[in-house]
């Protein structure tokens, strides 16, 4: 089984009800909210976010990998909770354009 290209793009797509978009993780690994355990998220339901944003961090063999939003708006849903294992393509947020 090949693995995904740890480059891979973040993908958001309309979510069919809401015509909400979705951060997707773009690798296998664990789902961070917040930098270190001490500090606060990234983001939080409510927050303004643009393309280049940090959202969360996915930890991949060792290496924190910053995910950026690469969708505009407003953020709505966080559909992982911290420490949690993420598959390729998981939806991390949904966010109202």
């Amino acid at each position: 089984m090949a693995a995904a290209p740890a480059a891979a793009p973040l993908t958001h797509a309309p979510a069919k009800a809401d015509d909400l978009l979705e951060v997707t993780s773009p690798m296998v690994g664990t789902f961070y909210s917040s930098p270190s355990p001490d500090s606060d998220a990234f983001v939080k339901i409510g927050a303004r976010i643009a393309q280049d944003t940090v959202v969360c961090i996915v930890e991949a063999m060792k290496v924190m990998n910053e995910i950026k939003a690469e969708c505009s708006g407003v953020v709505t849903e966080s559909c992982v909770e911290n420490a949690q294992p993420v598959e390729y393509g998981q939806v991390l947020f949904r966010v109202r354009p």
